[in-house]
């Protein structure tokens, strides 16, 4: 009987050291901005992992979107607060390398996400925004029939998923002989930015078969620019966000890929949590893209507050 006991006491022991060290978990997670709802997702994702989880999440969001200053001053903000480990989007992927190297200095662990950049990391979580670029274009250029007038909106300049995507949308023209590529805008991935970008290009343009957008924020200006102008034309996005669905359920958007910002926050909130109980990880974690169109958008109509993070064994095999 006295082992028994002393069995039991040693487990509730261990339980409790175990709810102690989760529950002393401080992980700080930086997004681009308040304006995307894709970040709104990867905050949401994180929020619900830290909750299972019992960590303790302190988010960092440039009051202006994508503002390089403020990321770097909240940089400097986290190394005097040392929380335990730090899920980072960077806003630029050269602006914001000696702001890493000031975390690899100060042996924070980093979890990297969708912007790559030189540093020290745990891991990196992210999505291929070439392939995922190229996707899209391609599927935009089978849909009209392999010719036609089109537009691109890029996004920030600056970001790496942009210049990816561009680079992808480039391989796709490459290919594609009967495609004209009258111009492009910046939207700056927001989507009043989109909508003065696309009237613009409305304004040079009588005719504009489709629009190609970097993400579906954009996508969503581009439609409020057209209907303004009482124009139409084929849009496509990236992103997979509950609006943009929502207008591929009306016909007004044809179809976005799923560059899934949840399960990506779901994905990289795992892995910090997961490195600070030393269990192992990847170098690197690849979430794959779907297109996402008449034929299979229901299943993205549920709202983010109400998705259920995948089990790390779902994501990684």
């Amino acid at each position: 009987m006295r082992t028994l006991t002393t069995a039991l006491i040693s487990s509730a022991i261990a339980l409790c050291a175990v709810s102690a060290s989760a529950a002393e978990m401080t992980i700080a997670v930086f997004t681009k901005n308040l304006t995307n709802p894709a970040y709104e997702a990867f905050r949401i994702a994180s929020d619900q992992i830290a909750r299972t989880t019992g960590a303790k999440v302190v988010h960092y969001v440039p009051k202006q979107p994508d503002n390089v200053d403020e990321q770097k001053a909240m940089v400097d903000q986290v190394i005097k607060d040392k929380p335990d480990a730090i899920i980072f989007i960077p806003v630029d992927d050269v602006a914001m390398i000696d702001s890493v190297k000031k975390l690899n200095d100060a042996k924070i662990p980093i979890i990297l996400v969708s912007n790559p950049l030189p540093g020290s990391f745990v891991t990196y979580v992210g999505a291929d925004d070439f392939e995922i670029g190229y996707r899209e274009a391609r599927y935009l250029f089978d849909k009209i029939g392999g010719k036609g007038k089109i537009v691109v909106i890029e996004g920030t300049p600056a970001a790496p998923t942009n210049r990816e995507r561009v680079r992808g949308y480039q391989r796709a023209f490459a290919e594609s002989s009967g495609i004209e590529v009258l111009g492009s805008g910046v939207g700056n991935y927001q989507q009043p930015d989109a909508k003065r970008a696309m009237e613009k290009l409305l304004a040079e343009h009588p005719q504009i078969d489709a629009v190609l957008s970097a993400n579906d924020s954009m996508a969503l200006g581009v439609l409020e620019a057209l209907k303004a102008a009482n124009r139409t034309s084929i849009v496509i996005g990236i992103n997979g966000i509950l609006p943009a669905v929502k207008q591929i359920e009306t016909g007004a958007i044809l179809a976005t890929v799923d560059f899934n910002m949840f399960k990506i926050g779901c994905t990289a909130m795992r892995a910090a949590v997961r490195h600070l109980k030393r269990e192992p990880l990847p170098d690197k974690v690849m979430l794959p893209a779907e297109v996402i169109d008449k034929t299979n958008y229901k299943a993205w109509l549920v709202p983010v507050d109400q998705r259920t993070c995948p089990e790390w064994s779902e994501v990684v095999r």
